[in-house]
C-alpha cells in the first residue's frame, strides 16, 4: 500500500455515531426551538446580586430561549456607587437607559499562546453618557461604570457575544467586586427598589 503512514492510521477499534450525532442535532433543532421561549416576560428573567453588580438577565444560554449568540442583561448601579471592574476578550454593547455617569477604560495588549496574558497600558480613558447613549467597551479593555448622581439609580443594558466563550475563550476577569455586592442577599422587587433610592448598601 502507498500510504507509509498505514501501520499508524489502521490502529484503534472504537466506534463513535459523531457524524450522526451532528445530523440527529440538526434535524431535532425545529422541535428542540419549539420548546424554547420566543417571549420572555420580566417574571422569568432572573435576578443575580453579582460581582459586577445587580443584574436582571434578559438573555442568557441557561434560560432555554431561541437566542443562540448574545448574552445581555440590565444592571442597575444605585445613586452615586459603581459596578465592579473586569475585562474580557469579547466586546461589549451598553445601551443607557436611565442615569448619567462615566466610564473608565483602560486598554490591554493582549499576548495569545497557551494562555492569554493581559498587559495593561498606562493610560486609563473616562468617558461621560447619559441617557439615550450607548458605550462601546473594545475587545480585552478593563472597564468600569460610575454613576455620577448622588440621588438618582443608573440602569444599563448591557450585550456580549457568546461565541468567545464557545470557542473556549472565556477570559472573563473580575478585578473589583461592585460596593453592594453580598453573595447572601437574594434579590427581589422590594430590595431592589431599596438599592434604587440608595437606602441599601454592601456587606
Amino acid at each position: 500500500m502507498a500510504w507509509g503512514e498505514v501501520g499508524a492510521w489502521l490502529e484503534g477499534k472504537n466506534n463513535e455515531r459523531l457524524y450522526q450525532r451532528l445530523l440527529d442535532e440538526a434535524q431535532d433543532a425545529p422541535s428542540r426551538n419549539a420548546r424554547r421561549k420566543k417571549v420572555v416576560k420580566p417574571a422569568d428573567m432572573p435576578w443575580e446580586m453579582s460581582r459586577q453588580g445587580l443584574l436582571k438577565h434578559l438573555m442568557n444560554e441557561a434560560m432555554n430561549t431561541r437566542i443562540e449568540t448574545v448574552d445581555a442583561y440590565m444592571q442597575i448601579i444605585p445613586p452615586g456607587s459603581r459596578s465592579g471592574k473586569h475585562s474580557h476578550l469579547a466586546e461589549e454593547c451598553v445601551y443607557v437607559l436611565e442615569g448619567k455617569g462615566y466610564d473608565l477604560h483602560q486598554d490591554c495588549d493582549a499576548e495569545i499562546t497557551d494562555t492569554f496574558v493581559w498587559k495593561p497600558r498606562e493610560e486609563i480613558k473616562r468617558l461621560e453618557w447619559e441617557a439615550g447613549d450607548y458605550i462601546y467597551v473594545p475587545p480585552a479593555t478593563i472597564h468600569q461604570h460610575f454613576n455620577a448622581d448622588p440621588t438618582k439609580p443608573v440602569r444599563l443594558i448591557s450585550s456580549t457575544a457568546r461565541i468567545f466563550r464557545q470557542m473556549g475563550l472565556n477570559t472573563l476577569d473580575q478585578l473589583e467586586d461592585c460596593p453592594e455586592f453580598d453573595p447572601k442577599v437574594v434579590l427581589n422587587a422590594d430590595i431592589v427598589r431599596e438599592y434604587l433610592r440608595g437606602e441599601r448598601k454592601g456587606k
